[in-house]
């Protein structure tokens, strides 16, 4: 499967896999993660429902806090 995440083509084996694989796959640790398929937003309790196809459009977004 070919996606574009974070603005750069990646190849991965599986046909597809949920947000939380995608995120293990690459290392994701952070705590505070927005992830956006095809420019739509994906709530944290949908992370094992939703799934990344071919093709799709994947951001992943660090949040950090500070003052």
């Amino acid at each position: 499967m070919k996606i574009n995440l974070n603005n750069r083509e990646e190849v991965f084996e599986s046909e597809e896999m949920s947000i939380n694989q995608l995120l293990a796959a690459k290392n994701f640790t952070f705590r505070m993660l927005v992830v956006k398929v095809n420019g739509v937003l994906v709530k944290r309790h949908q992370f094992d429902q939703q799934m990344v196809k071919d093709g799709d459009d994947v951001m992943v977004l660090h949040l950090i806090t500070g003052g």
